[in-house]
C-alpha cells in the first residue's frame, strides 16, 4: 500500500503543468478569516442554513444570531435542507454551494434530491432543485441522496458534484456527475466515484487537493461509523488508493467530515459531526495522515451539524457583516495594503478626467517565470477599493507580433479633437507595444507592430521593456522612457504612437538603474525614479533624480534611496512604481509592488512570481527633495 502511494506522487509530482488562465479574485494571500456553513438539528426549523465566522479558524461566531440565511422553503422541494458543502470557484468571485433536500421528520429513506445554489457575494442566492429519480431514468428503487459536495476537476475543466445513493437493499455508494456551465443541473448520468473494496456502505465523501492529489474523507455507514481514507490523482478515474485505519480521534460515532487548510499555513483541519454526542470535534494535521485532538482551542456560540469551512478576504466579511450584523467578539482585521487581490507587478496609475475615477494598469503576475499573457485594469473611487475591469488586452488573441511576456504597462489620457484618448504601452517579448482606446477600460485595440523593437545606439546589453509616458505641462511635449539595463527617451509623435527618432537619447541616471523609469512633475522640477536590483531580490527598491528638462541632463541627490524594504514587517522587493497626485492637492502616492506577504519571499525559485500592489504616502522636504517613503500593511 505505501509503495503504490509513493508511487502515485511520483508520477503525479513528475506530471505536466496544464494551462494557465486569466485569474482573478483573490490569492490566499488576501484571505483574512473564515465562514463556516452549517445546519443546527433534525427539527424542520433546523434543517436550514446557517452562517458563521472567524478571523483565526478556530473560534466561531454565529451570524444572525444564529438564524437561517436562506429560507428552506423556498430552495427545497421537502421544506429542509442538510449538509451544506460551500465551495469558492475558480473564477475566485463566484460561489457554489449544494445541499442535501431533505428533511429528517419523513425518514431516513424520503429523499431523493439536492439543492444546487449560486452566488457573486455569499448573500444572494439562485438555487435550484436536482431530482435524481425524476431527472434520470431506472431510478425506481431509490431510497435517499445524501450529502452532496463540489470539487473543480480541472483534467476535466468542470465542476464535479459528488453525494452518496442507496438503491433498494444496496449499500450506500459514493456517485458523481459534472455540474453544467450555469450550476443550476447535472450533465450526463450519475457514476460510481468511489466503491469501497469491501463492498459495505459509505456516505459523506469529502475531498480535499494537496500537491496535485486528491484526499477523500468517508464514513463507513453501518459498519464502524468512522472516517476511512482514499487517495487518487484522477478524480474521474474510479482508481482510488485505500488507506488503512480510520481518521476520527474519538471512539464515538461520527460523520460528516470536513477538511481545510489554514490561511497562509501548512496546517490543515479535519473537523466532523460527533452527531451522537450533539457536538464537533476539531483535529489538525500536516500530512493529512496524522491527526491531533484541538478541541481545546475551539469555541463556538452555536450547535454545529454537518457543515464546511472555506477562507474568507476582508472585503467578503465586511458584506456578510453587513447583511447580518457584526458578532460580539469578531474584529474585522483592517490593512492598507495590498489593494489589489491577486497577484500583481508593475503597476501604472491614472486618475482619468473624463470619469472622475483611479485606474490601476498592472502586469498580471503568478506566472512561472512572468509568462503572463494578458493584461487586466482595476478602477476605483478611493484609491481602496478596487473594481476588476477584466481582461483590456489579450497578446494570443489582440496582438499580432507578440504573443508572450506581457509586461509593465503604462497608459495616458490626452484630448484629441475634443474627445478623450487612451494610449497604453506595454511590453510584450521583451518588445515595446502601443494600444488605443477610447475609455479607460477599454476596449483597447493594438496598433500592430512593436513601437520599439530595437537597441538605442551604443546600448549593448538589456532589455526593451518597462515604457513609461509622460506629457509635459509647460510645453504639451508627450515623452516616452524605457530600458532594462539602460534608460532611454524619445519624443512621441502627435499620433502618439511613433516615436521622433532624431530626439533618442540614454540618459541612463548611473549604475543603480535597473529598470522601470517613472517621471512626474511638481513645483517646476522633473522627477525621474527608477528601480535598483533585480524583482527577484528582497533589495529591490527605489532611487530617483530631478531635472530642468523632461530629457535632462540628471541631478542625483547624495540620498537618493526612497523606497526600500521593511524586514520587520516581512515587506521585501519593494519596486517599480508609479506615482499618483490626487487631483487639485499637493497630495502624492507611491504605488509600487513587493513580494506578496506572507510568503512572497519563499515563493518561486527564485522569488519574485508572486507580487502584490500597494498603495502609500510620499512626502516631500521644503527643498523638493522626496522623504524615504513610510512602507505600511
Amino acid at each position: 500500500m505505501k509503495n503504490l502511494f509513493l508511487v502515485l506522487l511520483a508520477v503525479c509530482c513528475a506530471g505536466g503543468v496544464s494551462a494557465q488562465g486569466y485569474k482573478s479574485g483573490p490569492a490566499e494571500k488576501d484571505f483574512t478569516a473564515y465562514l463556516f456553513t452549517y445546519f443546527k438539528g433534525n427539527k424542520v426549523e433546523d434543517e436550514a442554513i446557517c452562517f458563521a465566522v472567524s478571523t483565526d479558524g478556530y473560534n466561531y461566531k454565529a451570524l444572525n444570531n444564529g438564524m437561517p440565511v436562506i429560507n428552506s422553503k423556498k430552495i427545497s422541494s421537502t421544506g429542509g435542507v442538510r449538509d451544506p458543502h460551500l465551495l469558492r470557484a475558480e473564477d475566485g468571485k463566484t460561489f457554489y454551494m449544494v445541499v442535501t433536500d431533505m428533511t429528517s421528520s419523513k425518514g431516513w429513506d424520503s429523499n431523493r434530491a439536492m439543492v444546487l445554489l449560486k452566488s457573486t457575494d455569499l448573500v444572494n442566492w439562485s438555487s435550484s432543485v436536482v431530482n435524481i429519480r425524476e431527472k434520470y431514468a431506472g431510478q425506481e428503487d431509490l431510497k435517499r441522496v445524501w450529502a452532496p459536495q463540489t470539487i473543480y476537476d480541472a483534467a476535466a475543466g468542470k465542476y464535479m458534484i459528488y453525494w452518496s445513493m442507496k438503491h433498494g437493499d444496496g449499500p450506500d455508494i459514493i456517485y458523481y456527475a459534472y455540474a453544467n456551465p450555469e450550476f443550476t443541473g447535472l450533465e450526463g448520468e450519475p457514476r460510481v466515484l468511489f466503491n469501497p473494496k469491501n463492498g459495505k456502505s459509505c456516505i459523506d465523501g469529502d475531498i480535499i487537493s494537496k500537491h496535485g492529489l486528491y484526499y477523500m474523507f468517508y464514513k463507513t455507514e453501518g459498519h464502524g461509523n468512522g472516517l476511512r481514507m482514499a487517495i487518487t490523482d484522477s478524480l474521474a478515474s474510479g482508481k482510488w488508493i485505500e488507506q488503512p485505519g480510520y481518521k476520527q480521534q474519538t471512539r464515538e460515532a461520527v460523520e460528516g467530515s470536513s477538511t481545510f487548510k489554514l490561511i497562509n499555513s501548512d496546517t490543515y483541519i479535519l473537523m466532523y459531526d460527533v452527531y451522537m454526542k450533539g457536538k464537533y470535534q476539531f483535529t489538525e494535521s500536516r500530512d493529512l495522515d496524522v491527526f491531533k485532538v484541538i478541541d481545546q482551542e475551539i469555541s463556538m456560540d452555536f450547535h454545529p451539524r454537518h457543515g464546511s469551512v472555506i477562507p474568507i478576504t476582508t472585503r467578503e466579511l465586511k458584506r456578510l457583516t453587513g447583511q447580518w450584523g457584526l458578532p460580539e467578539g469578531i474584529t474585522i482585521p483592517e490593512k492598507n495594503n495590498p489593494v489589489l487581490e491577486g497577484y500583481y507587478a508593475d503597476p501604472d496609475i491614472l486618475y482619468s478626467e473624463k470619469n472622475g475615477k483611479y485606474y490601476l494598469y498592472p502586469t498580471s503576475d503568478g506566472f512561472d517565470s512572468w509568462s503572463g499573457y494578458y493584461f487586466k485594469a482595476f478602477s476605483s473611487d478611493n484609491l481602496k477599493d478596487w473594481k476588476d475591469e477584466g481582461v483590456i488586452l489579450d497578446l494570443k488573441k489582440e496582438v499580432s507580433w507578440a504573443d508572450r511576456n506581457a509586461w509593465a504597462p503604462c497608459i495616458i489620457e490626452k484630448k484629441v479633437k475634443g474627445k478623450y484618448k487612451y494610449y497604453y504601452y506595454f511590453s510584450a517579448a521583451q518588445k515595446i507595444g502601443v494600444a488605443v482606446a477610447d475609455e479607460p477600460a477599454g476596449p483597447f485595440k493594438d496598433s500592430g507592430k512593436a513601437l520599439i523593437d530595437f537597441r538605442p545606439e551604443g546600448v549593448k546589453g538589456g532589455q526593451e521593456i518597462d515604457p513609461d509616458v509622460f506629457t509635459d505641462p509647460k510645453t504639451g511635449k508627450s515623452y516616452l522612457y524605457w530600458g532594462n539595463g539602460y534608460m532611454a527617451v524619445a519624443e512621441l509623435n502627435d499620433d502618439m504612437v511613433s516615436i521622433k527618432k532624431n530626439t533618442l537619447k540614454v540618459i541612463t541616471p548611473d549604475a543603480t538603474f535597473r529598470e522601470a523609469a517613472y517621471v512626474f512633475y511638481r513645483n517646476g522640477l522633473y522627477y525621474f525614479l527608477w528601480s535598483e536590483d533585480d524583482t527577484r531580490s528582497e533589495n529591490y527598491r527605489v532611487r530617483y533624480a530631478t531635472s530642468r528638462s523632461p530629457a535632462g541632463p540628471l541631478d542625483i541627490p547624495k540620498d537618493n534611496l526612497i523606497l526600500v524594504k521593511d524586514p520587520a514587517k516581512g515587506i521585501y522587493g519593494t519596486g517599480h512604481n508609479s506615482v499618483l497626485q490626487v487631483p487639485g492637492k499637493d497630495e502624492w502616492y507611491i504605488v509600487y509592488h513587493r513580494f506578496s506577504k506572507p510568503n512572497g519571499i519563499k515563493m518561486g525559485s527564485p522569488a519574485g512570481f508572486h507580487r502584490e500592489v500597494a498603495i502609500d504616502r510620499m512626502e516631500f522636504n521644503a527643498d523638493g527633495s522626496i522623504k524615504p517613503v513610510k512602507v505600511t500593511d
